[in-house]
């Protein structure tokens, strides 16, 4: 577990950087003003949205005290919280390396007054602020700013801890700190007009769009979002259906448009070469009496008649087929010689085989001659004329 705890200060957010107040009040008198250390965006993201508290809302809250800040004075002993580049260009910077839970070093106190002496001297026809902080604002803030108020100033030692409490609005907690101001020795101010070191100027142009700025980005990735969502399907629909529905309608009637050609060409060249002259002749009357227009229609249907014209004569010829085989049938077979007694019939002897016979028996004939092999001879017919026709 302590080790997870070292690895989170190191890399997270300060330990109980959320249990004090972002910015204090200007210090009267003086141009000093404390708050705690603020983040970088990747930092502010780690924490609410109402702790949320970067250089740009350091900005913001000392404007909104009718103050401007001119400078800010770095102590904390690392550099993982912001960068010169995110602070506004409107701010200077200054970076003191000052470790914590010990009192200061001369020479950090030293390094501290040369930077505020030469702020005042550079800006003495404004009234900007020179803002200090460390990690929470409080203890080596405190510590360095009241020993500037009772080394350069002149005031003394618990009416300055009195005032730096009551402006930050947290009261100092080292006690080694508090016992060096009360009982130490004053620090020389030998050397506090050469500067040690010039300013960084921020590099910040606007706030960021990152985690650092949640109230405003919010607002933004709505809108943006918003904006670019229906853009999507505004463009889909229109050109899904531009492309594919005047394609398809188009080819489409170009089909049913040809098929009548086909049938209006047909007619006429059929009824031209089958039809015979005399049938041709017939279908003249029923042609006049219609409109042109349905005048084509009738030429197909007359094709019919001439089939059925033709269709007779195949019947006319079946009666030759049952005439002949009786001739060629009974011929070789004779039932038996007629009886003696009984003469011949002369009106028979002069018929030929199959003439003025019955239209029953040949009904009666047909069936049996598809049921059996061979067909049989009916006793009704009187006897073949073999032997007793006339010579």
């Amino acid at each position: 577990m302590s080790s997870k705890k070292k690895k989170n200060k190191k890399t997270g957010v300060p330990d109980r950087w959320l249990d004090y107040a972002p910015v204090g009040c200007r210090i009267p008198g003086t141009r000093f003003i404390a708050f705690k250390v603020p983040l970088k965006p990747s930092l502010n993201c780690l924490v609410p949205e109402s702790d949320s508290f970067g250089p740009w809302q350091l900005l913001d809250s000392v404007r909104s005290q009718d103050q401007d800040l001119g400078l800010i004075i770095d102590l904390t002993f690392t550099s993982r919280y912001y960068q010169p580049s995110d602070i506004p260009q409107s701010c200077c910077y200054v970076k003191i390396l000052t470790e914590g839970h010990r009192v200061p070093s001369d020479a950090a106190i030293l390094s501290f007054k040369r930077a505020v002496t030469h702020f005042l001297n550079q800006n003495h026809d404004n009234d900007k602020l020179i803002g200090v902080h460390c990690t929470h604002g409080l203890n080596r803030t405190g510590y360095l700013v009241c020993r500037y108020l009772i080394d350069v100033d002149g005031l003394e030692p618990a009416a300055a801890v009195e005032l730096f409490n009551a402006c930050r609005g947290h009261r100092m907690e080292r006690k080694n700190y508090l016992l060096d101001l009360n009982r130490g020795a004053k620090r020389s101010n030998a050397g506090i007009q050469q500067p040690e070191q010039e300013p960084i100027r921020g590099l910040a142009v606007k706030p960021p769009s990152g985690p650092a700025q949640r109230p405003s980005d919010p607002a933004q990735k709505s809108l943006s979002g918003t904006a670019q969502r229906p853009a999507g399907p505004a463009q889909k629909p229109p050109s899904a259906p531009a492309q594919k529905p005047p394609s398809s309608p188009a080819q489409r009637p170009h089909g049913p448009a040809q098929r009548p050609h086909g049938p209006a060409q047909k007619p006429p060249s059929a009824p031209a070469q089958r039809p015979p002259s005399g049938l041709t002749q017939r279908p003249h009357g029923p042609t006049q009496k219609p409109p042109p227009g349905p005048a084509q229609r009738p030429s197909g249907p007359a094709q019919r008649p001439s089939g059925t014209a033709q269709r007779p004569l195949a019947p006319a010829q079946r009666p030759a087929g049952p005439t002949q085989k009786p001739q060629s049938d009974p011929a070789p077979i004779p039932l038996g010689p007629a009886p003696a007694d009984t003469p011949p019939d002369p009106s028979e002897e002069s018929q030929t085989l199959g003439e003025n016979r019955p239209p029953g028996n040949r009904r009666r004939r047909r069936p049996r001659h598809r049921r059996g092999n061979k067909p049989q001879q009916s006793s009704l017919l009187p006897d073949p004329p073999t032997a007793h026709l006339p010579v």
